[in-house]
């Protein structure tokens, strides 16, 4: 188990693919990350099908972030 505060979550905010979103989300792994990103487009900008270039971006855009 890492010590603490050396602990890296991932983040994204949705604002820096869609201008004025206010979607943010952090997560332990970047797998749960993209599972909350994907719901959030399909839900909130209506994608349906996220293609190997939205989803290059996505990960492009997510940061780590220090965990507790």
């Amino acid at each position: 188990m890492p010590a603490p505060g050396t602990n890296t979550e991932k983040y994204i905010a949705c604002a820096a693919l869609v201008p004025d979103c206010p979607f943010e989300a952090t997560a332990p792994t970047e797998e749960e990350l993209l599972k909350m990103v994907a719901a959030h487009a399909a839900h909130t900008h209506g994608i349906k099908e996220v293609t190997p270039e939205l989803a290059a971006k996505v990960k492009a855009a997510i940061q780590n972030r220090a965990g507790d």
